[in-house]
């Protein structure tokens, strides 16, 4: 069988399709990437078609300030609707080419919806991240219309009939679980195969026996990210009793009683660590929870508030303010972690019997 991955070109989006990828290829399918280029090529391994100029629509661009509803407005308006116009046509080209037995489409690359669509093959949906699963947009009948007609314009200028472009009628691939995300709100079908997480990479050791306190913000918030890691570096330096390792992108910070670091093998890491304190990016979260490690989140904007509001009903973890969070208040959330440690190892058995990447692969292959 042949399967097109059409995906925008995020990492946090790439990473869970590469382990699927990895294990269709291993049982003797034909795997093919489909993307904005070159940024998708710099991502993925193997084939991949090039499909739109992301570049205009970088969130890289986004001004750093904006949060909530504007934020959102902005995720759509300039990135996801601009980009899915984009896409299509080399979208279309791929499909026309490679010829693929099932078409699977990132839920922000929503031209593999509309190319899939529009050409009659079966799709599925890959939700790289749980929140859109709850219907968060529910509570807001507006801005959820809002977001509807969007949708609505894209497939009038595509030619497409179809209900919402975030979610494939035949398969939703949720990398995560029930016992975090909660049930879906969907009325389509949805398979919770937990988080598709890459193997261990490279060596690493701690300095000492300490429990280790890694602070990651993930590496696309260093611009907004520079006053919570100088608070939380502060808050480690008055925690003699445990190592902190702070990653540290900018190269900015200064430090005697932590290790500061500009990027860290995460899995390999949390594999160590006692306690993360993140910004609630979904790979961030799962990864530390597959370690069954409790969690500080200080979530910055988009899905991460949801993302935050799960770990803490799922009791894997503490929530705090990003823009608020002094020292004294990371220390607390950071030495009231261990509580937390039950609910982490709850979430932890349930990621390991889920499946992962096997078990996506294997619906992947029904829908064929």
């Amino acid at each position: 069988m042949k399967f097109l991955l059409v995906v925008p070109p995020l990492a946090g989006h790439v990473a869970p399709l590469r382990g699927v990828a990895a294990v269709l290829s291993a049982r003797g399918h034909q795997v093919a990437w489909c993307g904005p280029c070159p940024e998708l090529s710099a991502l993925v391994s193997g084939p991949v078609f090039p499909a739109g100029d992301s570049a205009p629509f970088s969130l890289a661009l986004r001004p750093s300030e904006l949060r909530g509803f504007a934020a959102l407005k902005y995720l759509w308006e300039s990135y996801l609707v601009p980009l899915a116009d984009a896409m299509v046509p080399g979208v279309a080209s791929a499909v026309a080419s490679f010829e693929p037995d099932v078409v699977v489409a990132d839920q922000q690359a929503m031209a593999g919806a509309l190319v899939a669509a529009r050409c009659g093959l079966p799709w599925a949906t890959s939700a790289s991240t749980s929140t859109e699963l709850a219907d968060p947009l529910g509570s807001l009948p507006k801005i959820a219309s809002w977001v509807t007609d969007l949708q609505a314009g894209l497939r009038a200028r595509h030619g497409v009939l179809l209900g919402d472009l975030r979610f494939s009628p035949h398969l939703v691939l949720a990398f995560t679980t029930r016992a975090l995300a909660g049930e879906s709100r969907l009325a389509v079908p949805v398979s919770y195969v937990g988080p598709a997480l890459p193997a261990a990479s490279g060596e690493w050791s701690p300095v000492d026996d300490r429990p280790l306190v890694v602070v990651t913000l993930g590496t696309s918030n260093t611009a907004v990210g520079s006053r919570f890691l100088a608070e939380s570096v502060d808050a480690l330096a008055g925690m003699p009793a445990v190592q902190g390792l702070v990653v540290d992108p900018s190269g900015s910070l200064i430090s005697e009683s932590c290790a500061l670091a500009p990027w860290i093998p995460q899995v390999a890491v949390f594999a160590h660590a006692s306690v993360v304190v993140c910004h609630g990016g979904h790979n961030t979260v799962c990864e530390a929870l597959s370690a069954g490690v409790p969690l500080v989140v200080a979530p910055i904007r988009d899905d991460q508030s949801m993302l935050a509001q799960q770990v803490t009903a799922a009791g894997a973890g503490v929530r705090v303010r990003f823009d608020r969070a002094k020292a004294a208040d990371i220390r607390k959330a950071i030495e009231s972690a261990e509580q937390y440690r039950p609910g982490a190892a709850k979430i932890r058995e349930s990621f390991e019997a889920a499946g992962g990447a096997e078990e996506a692969a294997s619906h992947l292959e029904r829908l064929g």
